[in-house]
């Protein structure tokens, strides 16, 4: 209902219309609270009994329950939070969505960075050349029949199809979007505009060196050469202060909380819990991968703080609030339920 709300009444800011005025310079984000609230509805979903998710009809709820506050974010202007919902197909995955699904997404990926790194027909000509080679070299001789040749031509549409949506959406996007997608690709394509945050931020990274120029000494991030560098680009803090120890202990710090978090869901004896415990899991994960990718070059800047470590009432009571649940059905574990 909030996020309806902020729909409605919510000021623009920087572009979204996803912040909402509480007076005092006090400010609420909804969309941050939507993410253990869905963490919640999947979990009590998931956890009855008949629900399967190898089939179809089980598994449409679940992702609707997924993708419709994910729309509403988008209608916001925040789509970079709304990919953040993206995260629990992870969990999905775990508790019984076919494989195929999560291969499905990984291959769009892919395609969609071919799609916006070159020209539509040279990737179509080389699925074409792909297809081919596979099935002369990789099918066997008795298997190359009719039916095999068509189902290659139908998956070679499927891509190529694919490819010219994506290249051709691209063209609609708003323009701030579209440079960010190009900057991934070609992060020199405009250096003191679009590309200006992540060109920094790797200087930052780069100058700390092994052991870092010392706390509140880093000079890119000290003489505010580094936008937003106490939320979205916080790790190039730590990396221009403490160096490449101190960023490799902030990701084994993260790598340990998920394990743990992993570890505790699968102990757990109600399903509730453990979908609940691997949502928990699956945002920290998304969140920890696509903040750190973003300040080093390698994920889209879409604009997500990194847990527990950016500036941000919202997000630092969104992320507390999600853990401690878990934490207080994990000291459940051990009654009958």
């Amino acid at each position: 209902l909030l996020m309806l709300v902020t729909l409605v009444i919510a000021p623009n800011i920087k572009g979204s219309r996803s912040w909402l005025r509480l007076g005092g310079g006090f400010n609420l984000q909804p969309a941050e609270f939507t993410k253990f609230v869905t963490a919640l509805m999947l979990a009590r979903y998931i956890s009855n009994p008949t629900v399967n998710l190898q089939r179809l009809r089980d598994a449409l709820p679940a992702l609707g329950i997924i993708i419709l506050p994910a729309l509403i974010t988008i209608a916001q202007k925040e789509v970079g939070v709304a990919l953040t919902f993206g995260a629990f197909l992870i969990m999905l995955y775990r508790e019984g969505l076919p494989g195929i699904y999560p291969l499905l997404i990984i291959l769009s990926a892919v395609l969609g960075v071919f799609a916006v790194t070159f020209e539509p027909i040279y990737v179509i000509l080389a699925l074409l050349a792909l297809a081919l080679f596979a099935f002369r070299f990789i099918i066997p001789h008795y298997d190359r029949t009719k039916k095999t040749a068509l189902s290659f031509l139908w998956i070679l549409l499927i891509c190529s199809g694919f490819v010219l949506v994506v290249h051709t959406g691209l063209s609609y996007m708003p323009d701030h979007h579209q440079k960010r997608i190009k900057v991934l690709v070609n992060p020199n394509i405009d250096p003191k505009g679009i590309g200006w945050n992540v060109t920094q931020s790797k200087i930052a990274i780069s100058s700390g060196g092994a052991f870092g120029k010392g706390y509140l000494q880093g000079t890119q991030t000290k003489f505010d050469f580094v936008p937003e560098q106490h939320t979205d680009f916080i790790f190039c803090t730590v990396g221009e202060e403490w160096g490449f120890l101190g960023t490799l202990a902030v990701i084994i710090l993260f790598l340990a909380l998920m394990s743990r978090i992993i570890s505790l869901a699968e102990k757990q004896r109600s399903r509730f819990n453990r979908v609940y415990g691997y949502c928990v899991a699956s945002l920290l994960f998304f969140h920890f991968m696509v903040n750190i990718g973003m300040t080093i070059g390698l994920m889209v800047v879409i604009g997500i703080p990194l847990p527990y470590f950016s500036y941000g009432g919202t997000s630092l009571w969104s992320f507390t609030i999600l853990l401690f649940i878990f934490l207080k059905l994990d000291a459940h574990r051990s009654t009958r339920i």
